[in-house]
């Protein structure tokens, strides 16, 4: 029992931090819109901090669940929980999910955000240089790259 016990305690902390975590993605995205660079900093450090208290009571609730008798080739640790008959702790575990997968999709959207920034940045930087006008090439992981991008602006 008192793994159990446990496990839906790490488990309400979990959903405290993911709804903090989707607050502070919500504010990156502000900031992302705002060019924020201070405020960003601020909010990507906590954001840091959160996910590896995340991380670190992922690995202690494997660790109760193993405790209980689950084995983790057998298949996912929801579908354990629900056959052990603890509707409880599956429907924590079940919400924590949600928040989870709801806090990915935020932040899917802010790396598009980011994205946009730096081609946007990349474009000026070809204007500046005076390669807008210039074949584009496209790098290994599909970026593109102007025929003149690797020439050295200034140097110190």
């Amino acid at each position: 029992m008192a793994a159990i016990d446990e496990l839906k305690n790490l488990l309400s902390q979990d959903i405290r931090q993911l709804e903090t975590l989707a607050e502070l993605l919500d504010q990156e995205k502000t900031c992302l819109a705002a060019s924020d660079m201070h405020a960003l900093e601020s909010i990507t450090s906590q954001k840091n901090t959160a996910l590896e208290q995340i991380r670190a009571r992922a690995r202690q609730k494997i660790q109760h669940l193993v405790a209980m008798g689950y084995r983790p080739d057998t298949g996912a640790p929801s579908r354990f929980i629900r056959s052990a008959g603890l509707t409880e702790l599956a429907s924590l575990w079940a919400e924590a999910q949600e928040r989870l997968t709801f806090c990915q999709e935020l932040n899917q959207n802010n790396g598009r955000v980011i994205s946009h920034l730096q081609k946007r940045l990349t474009r000026l930087t070809d204007i500046f240089r005076g390669a807008s006008s210039q074949q584009k090439l496209y790098g290994a992981h599909g970026e593109q790259t102007g025929m003149s991008a690797r020439t050295i602006l200034a140097s110190a």
